[in-house]
């Protein structure tokens, strides 16, 4: 199967990418020693916002949701993003969710950087195994800059976006 062999292929050359050891990444959201880098996307794709009353009472862009397409360095599609809840999907069907550990700001406008734990993977696949998924380079995304009041209540936007989506592996 094609994108078997493109994802397997992928695996094994990033392994050890240089790009994921050269990175200087804050505190917040790094891996914690005794994984290694199994594989790098960029996931490009939407984030939806929605204008609501939020838990303490006032009003605000709350999100709901990313629908994302994993893509790997040739810009082959791998996998997809989406949720709620937060779901990392390979082509071969195996996905994760998991429990996000650590967040940082990434400038205006791009939602910030994210360390999530991964829960055990669903299926067998290219998701078996992993134990975090990091998320660098973020471009875009961030809540619209529009109001959200008692008039724009309800309404949805939806906001582009970019970012590297590394999953790990424990060594």
């Amino acid at each position: 199967m094609k994108t078997t062999v493109c994802m397997t292929g992928l695996l094994a050359a990033l392994a050890l990418s240089p790009m994921a050891l050269a990175m200087d990444v804050p505190k917040s959201v790094a891996v914690p020693e005794g994984n290694k880098v199994a594989m790098e996307t960029v996931g490009v794709g939407e984030i939806k916002w929605a204008c609501e009353t939020k838990d303490d009472g006032t009003m605000g862009w709350v999100f709901k949701g990313p629908d994302a397409a994993l893509n790997d360095a040739d810009g082959e599609q791998v996998g997809k993003y989406y949720g709620p809840p937060a779901t990392w999907e390979a082509m071969d069907g195996s996905k994760i969710t998991g429990k996000q550990l650590g967040v940082e700001p990434n400038g205006d406008g791009n939602i910030p950087l994210q360390l999530v734990q991964a829960n055990p993977a669903e299926g067998e696949g290219h998701m078996m195994g992993v134990t975090y998924v990091q998320r660098l380079n973020t471009q875009g995304g961030a809540a619209p800059a529009m109001a959200c009041d008692e008039a724009h209540k309800d309404k949805v936007e939806i906001v582009t976006y970019q970012a590297d989506y590394l999953f790990y592996k424990a060594m």
